[in-house]
């Protein structure tokens, strides 16, 4: 289950070789049709990349600080430092193979 991060503990969550964040917001339709993809891909790839979640609701500052203007986002951490965003929805083979390439990066 990938971990809920706070605007308390988000600079802490983000910590470590290659992290997920997954900002959405409960009323975003596109947010719903991204989770059992992001369940499935967090089961695949858990060892290897910590999955995080941040629900942008009244936590602006955040995702502003990471130019986040739409949900969903993924924005790719390495140790504590944001590399990449991707907005909307995508396939899971697509974010399968995006993780892939970023694995071994």
């Amino acid at each position: 289950m990938a971990i809920e991060a706070t605007v308390a503990d988000f600079d802490q969550q983000v910590t470590g070789p290659l992290t997920v964040v997954d900002f959405w917001a409960p009323w975003c339709g596109p947010c719903k049709m991204m989770d059992p993809i992001m369940t499935k891909l967090e089961q695949r790839y858990g060892k290897q990349i910590k999955f995080v979640r941040f629900n942008v609701d009244g936590n602006q500052e955040i995702a502003q600080r990471y130019h986040v203007m739409s949900v969903p986002s993924l924005v790719l951490f390495r140790d504590g430092q944001a590399k990449e965003k991707v907005t909307g929805v995508y396939p899971e083979a697509k974010l399968a193979h995006y993780f892939e390439r970023k694995i071994t990066e």
